[in-house]
């Protein structure tokens, strides 16, 4: 694996429209996890003329909470997202904090905010997250299977991690959730595990195909079908159901 290449960056702007929350923060370009998936990849040179290995760069906003500040002043109040198109808790962020910087803010102004990571990093903001209501975190966990996950998601945190990480922040009265998505093998498995640790459980399936390879190279081809993936959302729906906890499926 190449070196990570880091680069400080000042952006234009930092509170966008999004299709699936009223706005969305990225404080950071490129996600260091890495995962073969990912339909970021896609808009790698877009947004940032990148031409190196998808989890091999990351561009950090530095102004991302004083670009907030200003816009935040001059928008309507709606629910933001973050992150859609970097995990928010990435590694990075340990050093740069501009999530959490960008929480406060969003805070101080009594905004909701939906938070979206793959990290147990989230944890270290807990207490900020107790400052309000209109607050929810979810963990994006894809199977149950820790040789599946280190197929797809090499770099990003062990699932036994991520549970922990949603469980304590349940545990703490705060508003969770899980992302399973994209459904991989073995996510089956994750219903009792998450039973009595988030609010409610998203479902998604593998919409890109920039991981082809990965499951033609460990003949998984099978779950790549339309059938494997609508059984899987008939079986967790009712799943999760069975122990009273939404299941939304978004395909």
């Amino acid at each position: 694996m190449s070196p990570l290449i880091v680069k400080e960056i000042y952006a234009k702007s930092i509170l966008s429209e999004s299709k699936v929350h009223d706005y969305v923060i990225n404080p950071y370009v490129g996600c260091q996890h890495g995962c073969t998936y990912c339909y970021v990849q896609r808009y790698r040179k877009r947004f940032g003329g990148h031409e190196e290995p998808w989890g091999e760069f990351i561009d950090v906003k530095l102004n991302a909470p004083s670009l907030l500040q200003e816009e935040i002043k001059r928008k309507e109040v709606g629910r933001v997202w973050i992150s859609g198109m970097c995990d928010p808790y990435q590694p990075l962020e340990k050093k740069y904090e501009l999530t959490k910087r960008c929480l406060e803010i969003l805070l101080e102004y009594d905004w909701p905010v939906t938070i979206q990571t793959k990290s147990p990093l989230v944890l270290r903001d807990i207490e900020l997250f107790k400052k309000s209501d209109e607050i929810e975190v979810g963990l994006t966990i894809t199977t149950a299977d820790e040789k599946i996950r280190e197929i797809f998601e090499p770099r990003a945190p062990p699932i036994k991690k991520r549970i922990d990480a949603v469980k304590k922040i349940h545990l703490a009265g705060i508003k969770t959730y899980v992302m399973i998505g994209p459904i991989l093998p073995r996510a089956e498995e994750l219903v009792e595990q998450l039973n009595g640790k988030v609010d409610y459980v998203i479902i998604d399936r593998m919409n890109y195909h920039y991981g082809d390879w990965v499951y033609k190279k460990y003949n998984l081809e099978h779950a790549m079908s339309d059938d494997f993936f609508n059984q899987k959302k008939g079986k967790l729906i009712h799943a999760f159901e069975k122990l009273g906890i939404s299941c939304r499926a978004v395909f």
